[in-house]
């Protein structure tokens, strides 16, 4: 460079390239396009929308799989369940009974007419014999006087009749009548004869029924009842209803009639003892005597009529009571007892369900005795059987059914429950 000369300025790579001078400057330029950072970026961003959507597919599939899984186990039903306990039947058995007078007689008078008197209540202790109303029987009285005045006309027909066989009877002997004639009044003799038996026969009709005017007591009782008062109309006779005057029983001697299940019905013997309680008289005790029985199981309530006749010299029971009757039976031996609320009444019979590898079985029971809340089964279940508590009436064998929960009642409490029973 020579002196004088003007030194021209240097520009830099970067200016150049910057302001785009220069041949070279296009060629070498890059095109424009997404960064490295940006291609980073969206790259995270797919992966975290594909993470959601797996994740969401996944959450849908472990829901739908729950659901089903809840809706097969909402399909079975649930139950509980409890095994029978062993259960030592009692000497004793209570069964309540009803009381009868010994003798239970209503009184109906035998003749029409008008009550005139009447001499006892209700409550009025009669003996045998004593007069207990007198009756009014006029038109009888009329008839009874008709009656005994035929009598006396038979019997004077009856007298001359005789009288008259006697004559013929003489006459024939001498042939002073003829055989015909004394036959005659032979025949009419006799006639005459069963007229007057007629008479008389009818005389004593009515004065049986005269004498039924007064009404006596047939035997020692109470008066349980009087239906009449006096000046009341009384009618007897085939073609009325008769009307009860008095009811009378006799209550010396109490009669309780007992129905024994049919389990026990071996163990009552006629001449056994039995005890008697009531509420009436608490804490005390009435002793009796087994007198008879039917001899017949009643098909309808499979039990035993059983009679207990229990003296009463004070009336302390009354008739129509209801009473508890103790029987003292031989030692039975071990039953199982579940609760009552186990039994279903089907048409094929008392039966229970029991679960059987996770499966309905119903089982047929019998009952040796019914203590209320819970019964004793003498056959037909097992200790290890698992019975369902509170069964629905829809309940079917082969029934798929899972427990929800397993009670185990303490057979010691519950032979407890049914001493106190």
């Amino acid at each position: 460079m020579t002196s004088g000369t003007k030194a021209e300025p240097r520009m830099n790579e970067d200016e150049t390239t910057l302001s785009g001078e220069g041949p070279a400057a296009a060629a070498d330029a890059p095109e424009p396009g997404l960064t490295r950072g940006t291609w980073i970026g969206v790259t995270v961003i797919a992966v975290i929308v594909a993470l959601v959507v797996i994740f969401g597919i996944a959450a849908r599939h472990r829901s739908e799989s729950t659901l089903e899984t809840d809706t097969k186990a909402a399909s079975i039903p649930s139950v509980k369940v409890i095994h029978p306990a062993s259960s030592l039947l009692s000497s004793g058995l209570a069964l309540p009974g009803n009381t009868q007078a010994y003798v239970d007689t209503p009184i109906y008078a035998r003749t029409s007419g008008y009550l005139k008197n009447w001499y006892f209540d209700i409550g009025a202790h009669v003996r045998k014999g004593q007069l207990m109303a007198v009756i009014e029987t006029p038109e009888l009285d009329e008839q009874l006087q008709v009656a005994q005045a035929d009598l006396k006309s038979a019997e004077a027909n009856l007298n001359l009749a005789n009288t008259t066989s006697a004559r013929y009877q003489n006459l024939l002997t001498t042939n002073s009548v003829s055989k015909q004639e004394t036959d005659v009044a032979v025949s009419d003799a006799a006639a005459k004869k069963a007229a007057v038996d007629a008479s008389t026969a009818a005389v004593r009709r009515l004065q049986q029924l005269q004498s039924f005017e007064k009404i006596y007591a047939p035997f020692d009782g109470i008066v349980t009842a009087r239906n009449i008062d006096i000046g009341g109309l009384i009618q007897a006779g085939e073609n009325t209803t008769p009307k009860e005057l008095f009811h009378l029983a006799a209550i010396q001697k109490i009669r309780v009639f007992v129905s024994v299940p049919e389990a026990y019905s071996t163990s009552i013997k006629a001449g056994g003892k039995a005890t008697l309680t009531l509420d009436e008289y608490p804490g005390r005790e009435f002793e009796g005597t087994i007198a008879r029985n039917s001899n017949a199981i009643d098909s309808a309530t499979r039990t035993l009529n059983v009679e207990v006749d229990v003296d009463n010299p004070k009336g302390e029971l009354l008739p129509g009571a209801y009473v508890f009757v103790h029987f003292k039976v031989p030692q039975r031996s071990s039953n199982l007892m579940i609760p009552s609320n186990t039994l279903l009444f089907r048409a094929q019979g008392l039966q229970v369900g029991v679960v059987r590898d996770g499966r309905v079985q119903l089982v047929p029971v019998t009952i040796s005795k019914d203590l209320g809340a819970n019964v004793e089964i003498a056959s037909g279940l097992t200790p290890n059987d698992a019975v369902i508590l509170d069964p629905s009436d829809s309940l079917a064998s082969g029934q798929e059914v899972q427990v929800k929960s397993q009670m185990n009642e303490n057979a010691t409490q519950m032979q407890k429950k049914e001493g106190a029973q």
